[in-house]
């Protein structure tokens, strides 16, 4: 089967969408498809076109950014191209092009159009960012009405979210790709060392540095957790400095160097290293605000490495843990709340500790792999 991807960002760019799509185009290759990938060219220093772990990049060039969004002329022109010479298409949304790439392939080229939803897109304050916002969802919208189907993480974010909730017919929850690598204990020893954390209690977060991601109430929470666990500390892991229509790092200096004494700054994570990193953390949070957060990929790979979980109560981000008990749900936008939560698993951490293959009996890369298989199958 030849299947084409569509996204705007893609490896080496890191998110949560695009490591999800590079695992499923990983997985699917390894497994005798010919995948293709149509992304944009977002940084100078990448090719315009290379093959990564048996799947082809093709990188169309940016003339200019509106917000996080990227102006292609002649992107169409090629997803026409490249969906003549594939059987399937998938295009995975949020993305300004969305839309029309589902029009070409269902009234152009006859070809089956399957949607990953992975979030709604709401993007910060501002008037340009407001018309981009309605722009994108126009977009969106135009792509539900052509797709074949929509893959959605959960049917909880599936019941809720402004977009899926209008397509209920034709969406399929498929669970997201989970793979990590186990803990090594020598080089968490390390990265603790490095960190200079031997000894404290370690909460943990792992994003971009975006405003949807809750870093404000993460911050403000450090004082009351502190009342109760003295010896705390904070390893924030993630992008914080060149986030693509971000000023998170920026607004939020005062606040770091306020509790500058509690925190530690790691950057990105390698993802060979990630399981690493939650070995070291004594709880993860996620507090993200809005449905630009839909799941979470960290939470899994964080349970999987045997650290439980603090997230917001949004749709979607708050099944993991209804579904394996490994962590504790907080109202969103609460920096007592998350506080609170963080310490009622950390003074009682033994409670929401799960075997790893109990967690890998719910979330796997094989059984999301195959369940995209059989659907595009379906649909040839």
């Amino acid at each position: 089967m030849k299947v084409l991807i569509a996204l705007t960002y893609y490896r080496p760019h890191i998110s949560g969408l695009t490591i999800y799509v590079e695992r499923l185009a990983r997985a699917l290759a390894k497994r005798g498809h010919r995948v293709t990938v149509l992304t944009s060219h977002y940084a100078k220093d990448l090719p315009y076109s290379e093959v990564m772990d048996g799947v082809t990049v093709i990188r169309h060039p940016v003339a200019f950014r509106v917000s996080k969004g990227s102006i292609m002329p002649g992107f169409l022109s090629r997803s026409l191209m490249l969906m003549r010479e594939h059987d399937i298409v998938s295009v995975h949304l949020p993305q300004a092009e969305g839309g029309p790439l589902a029009l070409v392939a269902r009234m152009l080229v006859r070809k089956p159009v399957v949607l990953t939803y992975h979030s709604d897109l709401q993007l910060p304050p501002g008037i340009l960012n407001r018309v981009v916002d309605r722009f994108v969802f126009a977009s969106n919208m135009m792509a539900g009405i052509f797709a074949n189907r929509i893959s959605a993480y959960t049917e909880d974010f599936a019941r809720h979210s402004p977009f899926l909730s209008r397509f209920e017919d034709k969406v399929v929850v498929i669970l997201p790709p989970i793979e990590i690598s186990p803990t090594d204990a020598n080089a968490v020893r390390v990265l603790k060392a490095r960190c200079h954390a031997e000894g404290h209690t370690i909460v943990g977060f792992v994003a971009r540095f975006a405003e949807e991601k809750g870093i404000d109430y993460l911050l403000d929470s450090i004082p009351r957790v502190r009342e109760r666990i003295p010896n705390v500390k904070y390893l924030l892991a993630g992008e914080y400095q060149n986030v693509i229509g971000e000023n998170v790092w920026k607004r939020l200096q005062m606040r770091i160097q306020q509790y500058r004494e509690y925190l530690e700054i790691l950057g990105p994570v390698p993802v060979q290293e990630i399981g690493n990193f939650f070995g070291a953390c004594d709880v993860l949070t996620v507090p993200s605000i809005n449905s630009t957060e839909s799941f979470g990929l960290v939470q899994i790979e964080a349970m999987l490495s045997g650290c439980p979980v603090v997230a917001s109560d949004l749709p979607g981000v708050r099944e993991p843990i209804r579904m394996t008990g490994m962590g504790e749900v907080v109202p969103i936008k609460d920096a007592c709340a998350l506080a609170d939560g963080i310490v009622r698993v950390l003074q009682n951490r033994a409670a929401y500790i799960r075997a790893r293959a109990e967690i890998e009996k719910m979330f796997s890369l094989e059984r999301t792999v195959q369940a995209y298989e059989s659907l595009f199958e379906s649909l040839r």
